[in-house]
């Protein structure tokens, strides 16, 4: 399957295919095409202002509505790289990226940061050739579903997210202390509390202890944010 099929697949009329190829080359694949004029980071450049409006559009628009605060964290979260990434694979996106030879052996079709990057380019193209509503019929996949029903949490890395919401006013680092465990061996519960220096942020309880520790970040960032 090619770029343009995909975009068939997705009933998105398309005018300028160079575009699309364009969308998928990272710098190194340049570097060794000299036949190739551009790398995608100018249409990611023009994706990420897409995304950014889109995002905010559907977050103004929710009933009942959020406050700035809570729109701009959520926001942040949609949008940061880990979530992008997430989306371009659930949409297999990855297979049409150009890399650089080296770039291809070091992992970089697996890499979050090129995956992400390639998906705002993808939306820049979309936007620039077919306009909105074709932006519209992508984003309406896998970032709607998470707006509308904010339970699905899966692709919300919220131990980074609340890490970098402290560190925008100090140079602290947070902590997570396990607490209690519950239940069976086979089946255990945890839970975890969060920490700033000596003070409890946040509280969360997990079959994990990763996951508990998700949900005391969780826990301390949505009562930081109110």
């Amino acid at each position: 399957m090619t770029i343009l099929d995909w975009l068939t697949e997705q009933g998105i009329q398309y005018k300028d295919e160079s575009l699309y190829q364009e969308a998928f080359i990272h710098t190194s694949y340049l570097n060794e095409h000299k036949k190739e004029k551009h790398d995608n980071e100018r249409l990611e450049f023009l994706g990420d202002a897409v995304l950014q409006i889109w995002v905010s559009n559907r977050l103004f628009r929710l009933d009942p509505p959020l406050h700035e605060g809570k729109m701009t964290t959520t926001r942040a979260q949609l949008v940061c790289e880990k979530s992008l990434a997430s989306y371009a694979r659930s949409l297999g996106l990855p297979q049409f990226l150009k890399l650089g030879i080296g770039e291809e052996k070091s992992g970089g079709r697996n890499r979050d940061s090129i995956i992400a990057n390639s998906f705002e380019a993808l939306l820049g193209a979309v936007y620039f050739d077919a306009g909105m509503d074709a932006v519209d019929t992508i984003l309406n996949q896998v970032i709607a579903p998470i707006i509308e029903h904010p339970e699905i949490t899966g692709v919300i890395d919220y131990k980074t997210q609340l890490q970098e919401f402290v560190q925008s006013d100090s140079r602290k680092n947070v902590t997570y202390e396990l607490i209690h465990t519950f239940g069976p061996s086979n089946n255990p519960l945890f839970e975890v509390v969060v920490k700033l220096d000596d003070v409890v942020l946040g509280k969360g309880e997990g079959r994990s202890k990763k996951k508990a520790e998700q949900m005391a970040a969780k826990d301390a960032f949505d009562k930081m944010v109110k």
